[in-house]
């Protein structure tokens, strides 16, 4: 499954790639919330954020390279594909797997730093997203791994998302399985990321006078 995932993404960036879209990209990179578990196509927090952008006259084109179940591991070994696409921003989502399994933060934090270490020496601008866990996981855990985004936006100076899904956990917005936003969810989502993303993008263009 994971290979047949990986060869999807590898897929969907030749095709893309193909049609020759000159705007600058920005990349979301992540697990299963980047890339819209449960969600009909079309639904996902990127294609909601590529709207988002369109509609407020922004010239960005949005590639969604999440797959679903991947931890902070496997989007160190998928970085070089990201930094391939050369784009202006990414918007780096891992991490949630990590926690949900119990992976030592020290680990999840170690590949997240290598991530955009690799990122930054690219050039490429990073939105880093942050996320918090179930509290049966204990205070012990939970307060560590909150901190891990915040300490590695602050050594990268970079923008960091608090809480990803805020709006869609006060409103409750999951599907059954209590972690992956329903298709509303993922459109407040796409509106959280678009509060922290916007003031890297600059002034969209003017519209031209007819």
């Amino acid at each position: 499954m994971k290979l047949l995932s990986v060869l999807t993404v590898s897929v969907l960036i030749a095709s893309r790639a193909c049609a020759a879209d000159t705007r600058p990209v920005i990349v979301a990179f992540g697990d299963s919330l980047t890339a819209g578990y449960g969600a009909d196509p079309g639904r996902s927090y990127p294609d909601n954020l590529q709207r988002d952008l369109d509609k407020l006259g922004y010239a960005y084109h949005v590639e969604n390279l999440g797959i679903s179940g991947e931890t902070t591991a496997d989007g160190l070994a998928r970085v070089g594909t990201v930094i391939a696409l050369k784009p202006r921003i990414v918007i780096l989502e891992f991490g949630g797997n990590d926690g949900l399994r119990g992976i030592p933060i020290e680990a999840a934090r170690a590949n997240l730093d290598q991530m955009m270490a690799r990122l930054t020496a690219a050039h490429v601008r990073i939105l880093l997203a942050g996320l918090t866990l179930p509290p049966n996981y204990g205070q012990d855990y939970i307060r560590p791994f909150q901190a891990m985004y915040h300490d590695l936006g602050v050594k990268y100076h970079v923008p960091v998302i608090p809480f990803l899904l805020t709006g869609v956990f006060e409103r409750h917005l999951f599907q059954a399985d209590g972690i992956h936003p329903t298709a509303e969810g993922y459109a407040l989502v796409a509106e959280t990321v678009l509060r922290y993303l916007e003031p890297m993008l600059g002034a969209p263009p003017r519209p031209k006078k007819g």
